[in-house]
């Protein structure tokens, strides 16, 4: 059967040692947290046990400038050297990445907005509009993949290309986010997942065994773990409240 134009690239070594690298660096700044005992409410309506902060990375000069290395040399081993023409951060957190990945790759970067800002121009992609360029969308990390539909959406009806999306962290657990973004012709890359983040605690006693234990519950059954803790159930359960938080 013929590869899809834009099917995930199998992971290779390199890739699995810049997952554990991302990983030990989030785990290092603190921007892992474990709370099985008081989960965290996503946007979507998952329950999770699980929460990674990517902003504190912009605090942390060594370690922005080593995750933003890394993304720029996965995006050049697994879509090419001159694949990318511009990119495109999206609001807020994916703006500082896609500044610092556009500089590295020494193309133009703009950003796309949440929704239009509502006055003078009342502009929803903010730099300049990337007409016919192949553009990546950028931001810091994904649950269920949501936003980056809304912004390749947002991309696409001004004119972009868009058939590429990185994050730095990818949750990995929820369903439908890889599945979405296929259907658009979207393939996501990313750095790191919290499978990563469990190899990266072998190293380290970062957290007790019994948060550990819950978490790897929550990651081997996390429809089932959010359902229980009082979240929703489904991806059409997210897609749902999307709705309805837009009308």
């Amino acid at each position: 059967m013929a590869k899809p134009a834009h099917a995930t690239p199998a992971p290779t070594e390199w890739d699995r040692d810049a997952a554990l690298t991302a990983a030990r660096i989030l785990l290092e700044i603190k921007a892992v947290n474990f709370r099985p005992e008081e989960p965290y409410t996503f946007t979507s309506g998952w329950k999770s046990p699980v929460y990674i902060d990517c902003r504190r990375i912009i605090y942390f000069p060594h370690a922005r400038a080593k995750i933003c290395d890394l993304a720029v040399e996965k995006i050049q081993r697994h879509v090419g050297y001159e694949a990318i023409e511009t990119v495109a951060g999206g609001e807020t957190a994916g703006i500082p990445y896609a500044a610092w990945m556009a500089d590295r790759m020494s193309i133009p970067m703009s950003y796309v907005r949440k929704k239009p800002k509502g006055f003078g121009r009342n502009a929803l992609i903010e730099g300049d509009v990337p007409v016919g360029k192949r553009t990546l969308l950028v931001e810091d990390l994904t649950t269920d993949g949501q936003s980056k539909i809304r912004f390749a959406t947002a991309l696409r009806d001004a004119g972009a290309i868009v058939n590429h999306a990185f994050v730095v962290f990818f949750y990995g657990v929820f369903p439908g986010a890889f599945e979405t973004l296929r259907k658009m012709d979207i393939t996501l890359h990313s750095l790191c997942t919290w499978w990563d983040v469990l190899d990266a605690c072998k190293d380290r006693p970062y957290f007790s065994e019994e948060a550990m234990s819950a978490v790897r519950k929550f990651l081997e059954n996390p429809v089932a773990w959010s359902a229980a803790h009082g979240g929703i159930a489904s991806a059409d359960e997210a897609l749902a409240r999307k709705a309805a938080a837009e009308e």
